[in-house]
This record gives structure tokens, sequence and C-alpha cells, in this order.
């Protein structure tokens, strides 16, 4: 039996919704989450308030979260080196995660940046994070294709995943961002990229409709990714998605296709039943 590591992600489901979500109902789920069972949880991040309103109360909820009873390691997302510091500032955070895309477009939509400045940003918090003795996630949007008409290709990929590595990147998490990813492209990417750079971890991130979700977690896993990104419900994802219907992979249904494989995800099916119950009183 296969062990498969899961980042439940509802930093992602929640950073949409434009009705502010009180801090404790915030604190609630994410507590209901923290028994269940995942690898890492993706709660919050430091990033611009005016940018991501919803998650301009990280600060508080990661000093009110009770860690004492669960394995379960913290993830938050940082923009720039601000918001590492801030992120670092807090012992219970094991891991920050950074969003790099390899599309000039979308880096500058996302973060108001060159790729170029970027990668700047990024060597700075590596720094950062190795003096904190932390772990960094890249994630690398735009990692299955690109619908804004710049060069996107299989190699382009692994250029820039080869570049990563060099920096002293360890986990990536490739990113279907606006859900263009195709199965078979999936899965000959992972199978090429974990050939390749047998030192890096590598993770998948898909954003989906919810009759392709399947499809792409199969081919992810197919293609030998042993680490993917959820949401309970499918929700969120990203918000410049053309179809309204892509969001998340829905953690239910990449349970059920792990289930079918006979593979391990170390998950308490009764707390997830309860933490699903508890994703209704705030959607």
């Amino acid at each position: 039996m296969s062990r498969v590591y899961l980042t439940e992600c509802p930093r992602d489901a929640m950073q949409g919704i434009k009705a502010f979500i009180p801090t404790a109902t915030k604190v609630r789920y994410l507590q209901t989450l923290l028994r269940v069972g995942f690898d890492i949880l993706d709660f919050g991040s430091f990033v611009s308030h005016k940018a991501v309103p919803q998650m301009s109360d990280t600060h508080q909820v990661v000093q009110q979260l009770d860690l004492s009873n669960t394995a379960t390691k913290l993830l938050a997302i940082v923009a720039n080196e601000r918001g590492a510091a801030d992120a670092l500032a807090y012992p219970q955070i094991d891991f920050l995660g950074y969003p790099f895309s390899i599309s000039e477009n979308f880096q500058m939509r996302n973060t108001n940046k060159t790729i170029e400045d970027s990668i700047d940003v990024l060597e700075r918090i590596i720094s950062q994070v190795t003096k904190a003795n932390k772990e960094l996630v890249v994630y690398l949007s735009m990692g299955f294709g690109n619908p804004y008409g710049d060069p996107w290709s299989p190699a382009l990929v692994a250029e820039w995943v080869e570049k990563l590595a060099q920096r002293g990147v360890e986990r990536i998490s490739l990113s279907d961002t606006v859900g263009v990813a195709q199965p078979k492209i999936i899965s000959s990417l992972f199978e090429h990229l974990l050939h390749s750079h047998p030192q890096v971890y590598f993770g998948a991130h898909l954003h989906a409709n919810p009759n392709e979700a399947t499809s792409k977690i199969e081919a992810a896993f197919n293609g030998g990714c042993r680490a993917f990104d959820s949401a309970i419900r499918g929700l969120g994802g990203c918000p410049m998605a053309k179809d309204e219907l892509t969001g998340n992979v829905p953690t239910e249904k990449l349970i059920s296709f792990l289930t079918s494989r006979k593979a391990d995800s170390n998950l308490n099916p009764l707390h997830f039943e309860s933490a699903y119950n508890a994703s209704l009183a705030w959607s």
C-alpha cells in the first residue's frame, strides 16, 4: 500500500469569499480539520490585506489554534519578504508557500511583479526560510498549460524546475492554476520530473470542474505523484479561471480515488465527515 500525503487548503477555499468570515468561525473550522489527519494544512496567508481581505486576520487565527493534539503541520502563503518575516515569527508555522508563475502575464496579474522580480524575491525568501530552519513550498503556477498566450511547453516547465532546484528549492507543487491541464500532460510531466529531479519533493495542486477532477487526480497518481492539495467540497480555486465551476479538487473525490487504489492517506473518516459538515456552516 503506497502512502499518499495530503494538504488540505481552507485558505484557498475561503479567500475568494467576499463576506468576511469571522475569525472565531475560521478557528473553529480549522480545529475540525486538524483532527482529520491531513499532513499539511494550508491555513492562511501573510499577503496584502487589500489584495486578500479575507486573510487579514491570519495573525489572530494562528495564535488561537490549539495544536497540542495534532500531527498536522501548518503552511502559510507569502508573496514577499515582509510576509515571510511575518510568517516566520510564529513557531507554529512549519511551511511557507510561495506562488511563482512561469507565465509573465499571470505573474503580473497575481503579484504585480515580473518573473525576474519574482525570482529575486524568491531568493531572499529562501534565505529567510533557511535561517529559520523552516521549509518552503514553491507553487509553480501555469504548470500544465497557459491560456494567456505566453510560451508554454513541458520543456519550459522542466527548465524552470531546474532553475528552482539550483536555487535550493526542495518542494515544488505543480499547479493547474486555471484548470486547463490535460490528463496526458499531467501524467507525463510528473513521470518526467520525478525521474529527472529525484531530490525534489513534487506535489499536485490541481484545479478542475467537478466532472474532470477524478481524471486529473488519476493522471497525477499514474505519473507517480504521491502528494496532493485539495479542498473539501472543491471550494475555492482561481478567480481568474474562465469557467466559474472550476475550483479546487474536492477532498472527498480525492479520498474516494485513493481508496479505490488502496492508497493510504492516514485520514480519520469520522473526523473527516465532521469537517465536511462544518464546512457547510461558513460557505
